[in-house]
């Protein structure tokens, strides 16, 4: 089986003739957009609304390719300076758009019967939702050539500290036992089920942050100060009011997820003391063993014993589902081992132009690695439902982003608990699904924590790196509780998460992505088959509505605490049964 994914569906390289014929159809793109808002005022509102849409159309579709390309690349070679020429040449091509975008949206968004025109004309009535959207996005566009200056100004701000950071964190050397490795082979030993390796490679890992902390302590600064200005220019109130915004979500839902786990966290606390007490620490875990494998965890997969394991339990689901991950594997779409100049984590990225999608990870064997592919293939599943929208209806907000794929994680773990056949296996499995619910409650709820501090400070002061460690040990401790050592956290966390470099507050996404699908799970449970077709229709749903009508597919209620709460005792229910395995 492959062991690095085949982007030659999208271009065979940069030298590709048709990667050459594409930016220059770009150019002609964006050109045709600003000779298009030009003669705004005298064209009639109808052919205005088709024609502007249809250019969008055209651009959209060739910057997904072009730039989704490039950062393919990127990510599997940093140390290469191509990729990042070719996107820095892609991002000054399509900054021209920003200009004639906004002049055309703003001018839609002034037109007295916009919503008429759009429900009765063909070509554009699958865009109500954008249009609807439009009208009150208009009001926090920048005026003149606002929209331009602010995308190109991006280029050398934003995204060059984030790159920084990718760059540094994907490089930096990292000293263990007598060898050098990459910071991405040493937090995947995190897992690893000999204890002194953990704590070794923890230890390590933390000293390499010393290299780069300084530069990554400048890029979140100055990334989070463009924030702020950026929302003090368009009229948002705050970073989190915008971000709620662009998430097609209510502050009310978010009230309601963070009240209910408010109310669960010492649920998670008793877990993660269970475990330390089973480790034989007594003060609360140590950081370096919060991923520590409990129970019969030995066994080592490879990429082909994957694939067979996650056709066969999807499957059970859907067998479109199973399909797709059949295809992922035996069509090269996953990048599997880490290696130098390889991004950490993991992701996944729809490529629109090829009707596929490619998956980065860092697999390692275990069966974490193989629940990891399980989410991102979820994330791909997700884009696949998607797939027959419009071009600009092709995106989905944060907040639903992570519902496939924790749901695949859902469907994953049931199969293999209740499959279990004794007690070690069993505690290895529900461990393992505890850790990754304890990262979507305690760990985003920090990172929540951590970046409004932030946020709450940047205006008023430059935070050095001290600084920024104290409040992201500050922040762990709030969330972590008693059930972690406050003398062995991790204060690096803001090093070494990209989330903090891309959009803002992508956190709680995470929770709320890991709670409903949970909800979602436990109604599948209740329907069975019937409940599948309905499932697909909610991930159809969510590039079109909002967080809260999405969820009102499955008759949910996002706003009531009630919905939260059965979610996380679902997680609860298990911690007591873990309590009980390890006899705490």
């Amino acid at each position: 089986m492959n062991e690095v994914w085949n982007l030659d569906p999208i271009y065979k390289g940069f030298d590709d003739p048709q990667f050459a014929a594409d930016m220059a159809t770009l150019k002609e793109a964006v050109a045709g957009m600003n000779t298009f808002v030009q003669g705004l005022a005298t064209i009639e509102p109808i052919e205005g609304l088709r024609q502007g849409i249809a250019l969008e159309e055209n651009a959209v579709q060739l910057v997904n390719k072009l730039a989704g390309y490039a950062n393919l690349r990127q990510s599997t070679h940093s140390r290469d300076p191509e990729p990042g020429s070719y996107m820095g040449q892609i991002m000054g091509i399509v900054s021209g758009t920003a200009g004639p975008r906004a002049a055309f949206r703003s001018w839609a968004a002034k037109l007295p019967d916009l919503m008429e025109l759009v429900k009765g004309d063909e070509n554009l009535r699958d865009y109500e939702y954008m249009f609807s959207n439009m009208k009150e996005s208009a009001l926090h566009l920048l005026p003149g050539m606002g929209e331009e200056i602010s995308a190109k100004l991006e280029m050398s701000g934003g995204d060059a500290w984030s790159d920084l950071q990718g760059y540094l964190t994907s490089t930096v050397p990292v000293s263990y036992r007598g060898t050098t490795t990459n910071l991405s082979a040493i937090r995947n030993l995190a897992y690893d089920p000999d204890p002194q390796v953990r704590k070794d490679a923890f230890e390590a890992e933390i000293a390499c942050y010393d290299r780069i902390k300084d530069a990554v302590a400048f890029a979140l600064n100055s990334i989070k100060l463009e924030t702020i200005s950026q929302c003090q220019l368009r009229g948002y109130e705050s970073p989190l009011a915008k971000t709620l915004k662009l998430s097609h979500m209510e502050q009310a839902t978010l009230d309601a997820m963070f009240a209910a786990i408010d109310e669960y966290s010492p649920k998670f606390w008793q877990y993660l003391k269970a475990k330390a007490k089973a480790l034989g620490h007594e003060n609360g875990l140590p950081w370096y063993d919060l991923f520590a494998p409990m129970g019969n965890a030995s066994t080592k997969f490879t990429t082909e014993d994957a694939r067979n394991y996650l056709v066969e339990q999807f499957s059970g689901f859907d067998q479109e589902l199973a399909d797709m991950v059949a295809e992922a594997f035996d069509n090269a779409w996953i990048d599997f081992y880490p290696r130098d100049g390889k991004r950490g984590g993991a992701f996944c990225a729809g490529v629109k132009s090829i009707g596929e999608s490619r998956i980065l990870t860092n697999f390692d064997g275990m069966f974490t690695d193989v629940v990891t592919l399980a989410h991102e293939l979820g994330h791909a599943f997700h884009n696949q439902c998607i797939r027959d929208h419009r071009p600009l209806n092709q995106g989905y907000s944060m907040p639903v982003a992570e519902t496939a794929s924790t749901f695949n994680e859902c469907v994953v773990m049931a199969s293999a608990i209740g499959k279990a056949a004794d007690k070690d296996e069993k505690l290895a499995l529900i461990e393992s699904q505890l850790q990754d619910a304890t990262q979507i409650i305690c760990d985003i709820y920090s990172r929540f924590r951590f970046e409004k501090k932030v946020f709450d400070n940047r205006e008023q002061k430059f935070m050095n790196a001290d600084t920024l460690c104290a409040y992201m040990t500050e922040a762990q401790k709030q969330s972590y509780g008693d059930g972690l050592d406050h003398n062995c956290l991790h204060p690096y966390m803001w090093v070494c998460k990209s989330h903090y470099y891309g959009p803002t507050f992508y956190n709680f996404p995470y929770a709320f992505g890991g709670l409903f699908a949970r909800g979602l799970y436990a109604q599948y449970e209740k329907e069975g088959a019937a409940f599948v077709p309905k499932y697909k229709k909610l991930l159809y749903t969510t590039p079109i509505a909002t967080a809260e009508d999405t969820a009102r597919v499955a008759g949910i209620d996002l706003t009531d605490k009630n919905f939260w709460r059965g979610a996380l005792q679902t997680i609860a229910d298990q911690i007591d049964l873990f309590c009980e395995l390890v006899e705490v």
